[in-house]
């Protein structure tokens, strides 16, 4: 499975930005998929998950009520809209694919497939 996350940039603080991760490759439909973040010199963190069948969503409690996500098989691509960004919202984030459908969904680990990231920089 190959994941291209795309859809970052500067905003300003309580803007929005919508991100995408097309997915190619592998049955992508029964797969968890999930964001995680990253900013330099800490560990890369769980942002927001959603099972196979888009039932399931969960999210850091840094993210609650602010960011979504979702996805649509059509098109092989999970979303993470993202409202109301704060500073410390500035990370590379990633995208990732667990075929294993893990209750660990925060878990790195969890994760078998990671996309390359995309920059979300929010800054006045």
């Amino acid at each position: 499975v190959q994941l291209q996350a795309s859809g970052g940039g500067l905003v300003q603080p309580g803007g929005s930005l919508r991100l995408s991760c097309a997915a190619s490759g592998g049955t992508y439909s029964r797969y968890q998929m999930a964001w995680f973040r990253q900013t330099p010199g800490k560990e890369r963190e769980f942002v927001a998950s959603i099972s196979w069948s888009g039932a399931s969503t969960n999210y850091a409690d840094s993210v609650k009520a602010r960011f979504t996500i979702s996805k649509d098989d059509a098109k092989n691509t999970v979303y993470l809209q993202m409202n109301s960004l704060k500073l410390e919202d500035t990370a590379v984030y990633y995208c990732a694919a667990d075929p294993w459908g893990n209750s660990k969904y925060s878990a790195r680990g969890s994760y078998d497939y990671w996309g390359l990231g995309t920059l979300v920089t929010v800054s006045s």
